[in-house]
């Protein structure tokens, strides 16, 4: 039996704490960002980041546990199909909460919690690496089966030539080896 939390609950019970995260990371999905108070993004990051790394890898029982926490199907469907993809580069830190101004009523402390869904610098110079190494990989591979061409070419003009250098000896030696044989048959007449 897990270990209920220490402290006041978000909404008082336990299941009315689980239908406000809910609702919460439905919106978070939907919108993008939401504004809320410190201690729901508090509680709704690590909730709401979980939810985003079952829904990276995309398979079947994966998408019935979040099925299990995010009732709506729309929601669902729109996390997996298209947020899922958005985050494939990053490790975690899906989301960023930045602290707001008390709220006017109650002097509550707010927060803005919202996706991360730009690249860092730090993904966008790693690709921008693999691409110039591919790059650089595929002209090196070029430039040696272009001199193993040059290769292979100069090879086989150095065979017709030794061929034809011996073509020509064997036929100068068949020239003058002729003539001894006409002169022997000349003395034989």
């Amino acid at each position: 039996m897990p270990t209920p939390k220490k402290g006041p609950r978000l909404g008082g019970s336990a299941s009315h704490q689980k239908h406000i995260l809910s609702n919460l990371a439905s919106q978070l999905f939907v919108n993008g960002s939401i504004k809320t108070t410190e201690a729901k993004a508090k509680v709704l990051r690590p909730y709401a980041e979980k939810i985003i790394t079952k829904a990276k890898s995309g398979s079947v029982a994966d998408r019935r546990a979040v099925a299990k926490d995010i009732p709506n199907k729309d929601v669902v469907a729109y996390l997996f199909e298209e947020l899922a993809p958005k985050f494939e580069n990053r490790a975690g830190g899906y989301t960023r909460t930045i602290k707001l101004e008390n709220r006017k009523g109650d002097n509550a402390p707010m927060a803005n919690i919202s996706l991360v869904l730009e690249e860092t610098v730090t993904s966008e110079a790693t690709r921008a690496a693999r691409a110039a190494a591919s790059k650089e990989q595929a002209a090196e591979a070029e430039a040696a089966a272009a001199e193993a061409d040059e290769k292979a070419d100069e090879a086989s003009a150095e065979a017709e030539e030794t061929n034809a250098e011996s073509n020509d000896d064997a036929v100068a030696e068949d020239t003058a080896e002729a003539p001894e044989v006409q002169e022997t048959a000349e003395d034989e007449k």
